[in-house]
């Protein structure tokens, strides 16, 4: 099929091709039962790579004599709440002249909570994570000062209302290969070819390991171009 040559694969496609491949119809491959699998593909994908698409960034300001941080429910880009993953956090001091910025140290609950046992209060220095949705910070901010979050989020799913990914657009064997293994699971289908699609999947997510996790956070400036190394025969042989 045309579609199956471009380089985006829509959500409609991928329901498609997925029942072309496995040459079972709608009947038992449905929309809402291949709408799971995709998500559960998507998941897993999210899981395994640690990839540029899924960063976010927020501001808030922290509150007066509160050790407590929410985080954001969602990026700007999301309607619904997603998971979050706190990659980096920092506060910004305007009270100094000049403004300083200061990253925090993460720490485990305990050590947040002997800190903040002793009734200090300043800069916070030290987060770690309270439960789901909040922080906590050391000291306990003797001010509103504005920090910066640095998190990664779970992006919303491929569906019939959001027809393109990133992923879909940018990785579309790899999420083909990932909903293959799942529609093999559920199908019961033969071992055969449930490897074939669990082989061609662990091949495709080790690319795309190299290229979000590897070739996007290179520079040729600073770390020069990526080179293989070539055999060559000693000219002593």
């Amino acid at each position: 099929r045309e579609c199956y040559n471009k380089y985006i694969m829509t959500f409609a496609e991928l329901l498609q091709k997925v029942r072309d491949y496995t040459e079972v119809g709608s009947s038992v491959l449905s929309d809402s039962i291949l709408q799971s699998m995709i998500r559960d593909a998507e998941l897993r994908i999210f899981r395994e790579v640690d990839a540029d698409y899924t960063r976010e960034y927020a501001t808030a300001n922290l509150q007066l004599n509160s050790p407590y941080l929410i985080l954001p429910s969602s990026p700007v880009t999301s309607s619904t709440r997603t998971s979050i993953i706190v990659r980096s956090i920092y506060v910004l001091d305007t009270t100094q002249s000049p403004s300083t910025k200061e990253y925090l140290d993460k720490r485990d609950t305990s050590f947040i909570f002997e800190y903040n046992s002793t009734g200090a209060t300043g800069v916070p220095k030290y987060y770690a994570n309270w439960k789901e949705t909040t922080l906590i910070l050391a000291p306990t901010p003797n001010a509103t000062y504005e920090v910066q979050l640095s998190y990664i989020y779970s992006p919303d799913a491929l569906s019939s209302t959001n027809t393109e990914t990133y992923v879909s657009k940018n990785a579309p064997d790899l999420l083909f290969n990932a909903v293959m293994v799942q529609a093999y699971e559920f199908l019961k289908g033969p071992m055969d070819m449930y490897k074939i699609y669990s082989d061609k999947y662990n091949v495709s997510i080790q690319s795309f390991a190299l290229e979000q996790m590897g070739r996007r956070r290179r520079d040729e400036y600073t770390d020069g171009v990526p080179r293989v190394k070539i055999p060559s025969p000693s000219p002593n042989n």
